[in-house]
């Protein structure tokens, strides 16, 4: 049983850890353009270089 009282506190902290660190990353604009990265790898650099 103390093994309990031991780990609930530490999985709350993780967890309010996770999330804060969330919510961090949603207000520093990390989720903005989810379909850039997604199509800058179907662009190919060499074919503009040439023209």
């Amino acid at each position: 049983m103390s093994g309990l009282a031991f780990l609930i506190p530490i999985a709350l902290g993780l967890g309010m850890l996770g999330l804060t660190a969330f919510f961090w990353a949603m207000k520093r604009g990390q989720f903005e353009d989810l379909d850039g990265a997604a199509q800058r790898i179907l662009i190919d650099e060499e074919d503009e270089e040439e023209r």
